[in-house]
């Protein structure tokens, strides 16, 4: 039997040939934070869990925190912020009732967090309240028409923290409910409309198949992947990298 790391060295080798210029997308999400991330700013990230870049990246999220001044992590799930490791002041609290005096960050971030934003009218209005005139939100997200999410929000509830740890090696306590409420460039431009927030760029990204431990199934999604990397299809990409910012 294949183990899970020979099937992504195998996976790895079809991805070069079928599709080499395919970037996993949170790469693409760390690429945009080093440019926002400034010396001396304030810098909360939501739903922070228990790191802001994957795992395999903590050196270079180590040298985004102390490139800031102050980086304060929340988030609902106590376990979670107990076990992170980086940022400089942990909370557990609410997206919809954040704990901060108004115009508090230079910067608010969320990687692989709105998708799961019940309210996100009322949640969208907290980060612009605590965000400084001229203040940035970046969010990396799902993206609603994506294959991987549409494919997503046919399967039961129930199934999917077995399907994800198979897929992504990703224990059940990691899996949170979603909701996809503000998972596409309309609801994203609604939202910024309605709480005072400019939408300078909404970046459709593709990113590594979903089925890389699946090789058959794995050669087929790199197809499709490379037909989204095509203007034609780019709607049909999985995931959004979204920069909003308040009015000054």
């Amino acid at each position: 039997m294949f183990s899970r790391k020979s099937l992504l060295n195998l996976y790895w080798k079809m991805q070069r040939v079928l599709v080499p210029e395919l970037r996993y997308c949170q790469y693409i999400y760390e690429e945009v934070l080093n440019k926002v991330v400034k010396e001396d700013i304030k810098w909360l990230d939501l739903g922070c869990g228990h790191q802001v870049l994957p795992a395999w990246r903590f050196e270079q999220e180590k040298r985004l925190i102390e490139k800031a001044g102050m980086v304060v992590g929340i988030d609902a799930d106590l376990p979670s912020v107990g076990k992170h490791r980086s940022v400089h002041v942990k909370l557990v609290g609410d997206i919809s009732a954040l704990p901060f005096q108004d115009s508090s960050f230079d910067l608010i971030t969320a990687n692989m967090v709105v998708e799961h934003l019940d309210n996100p009218m009322l949640q969208f209005q907290e980060v612009s309240r605590v965000l400084k005139p001229g203040g940035v939100f970046v969010f990396h997200t799902p993206n609603a028409s994506g294959y991987s999410t549409m494919l997503a929000r046919l399967l039961p509830e129930g199934l999917k923290p077995a399907l994800i740890r198979m897929l992504q090696g990703r224990p059940s306590e990691d899996v949170f409910k979603t909701f996809y409420r503000a998972n596409s460039e309309t609801d994203i431009c609604r939202l910024t409309q309605a709480t005072g927030l400019n939408s300078l760029e909404i970046r459709l990204v593709a990113s590594s198949a979903e089925l890389a431990v699946i090789p058959p199934l794995a050669f087929l999604e790199l197809l499709w992947i490379k037909l989204s990397l095509t203007k034609t299809f780019r709607r049909l990409r999985t995931n959004l990298i979204v920069t909003l910012a308040k009015h000054s």
